[in-house]
């Protein structure tokens, strides 16, 4: 499994928006490759062990939160694409938790979650 690193610089929102694409690219690899979805609480724990790595921390409701978004934007795509577009774009969305990788595919994703993330904000 991946394990991307928060830059120490990005923002309380950059982090929170970073975390709902690499939970959503998590959740799209697992699925495609298991069949399996993780759960909300399975979420939550992996975004609490990679904020670990950057010494940061977000409360656990706010990561289970965070988790369901990630849910949300992943079974758009899966529900959205044919499998091997969705392979492709989980292919797209893991390469690019790498910050040094550029992808359009994941820029537009990434842009999804913050209107996700937007969007759950003004509820």
């Amino acid at each position: 499994m991946s394990h991307p690193t928060l830059p120490s610089t990005a923002s309380e929102r950059g982090i929170r928006v970073a975390l709902i694409f690499a939970l959503a690219a998590e959740r799209l690899s697992a699925f495609y490759e298991h069949g399996q979805w993780f759960t909300e609480a399975q979420g939550a724990t992996l975004a609490a062990d990679w904020l670990s790595r950057s010494k940061r921390q977000i409360p656990l409701q706010e990561r289970r939160a965070l988790s369901a978004l990630s849910d949300t934007l992943a079974r758009q795509v899966q529900g959205s694409v044919s499998r091997e577009a969705g392979l492709y774009i989980t292919h797209e969305m893991m390469e690019a938790l790498d910050p040094n990788y550029e992808s359009d595919t994941a820029k537009t994703l990434m842009a999804e979650c913050e209107r996700l993330l937007d969007a759950d904000s003004a509820d």
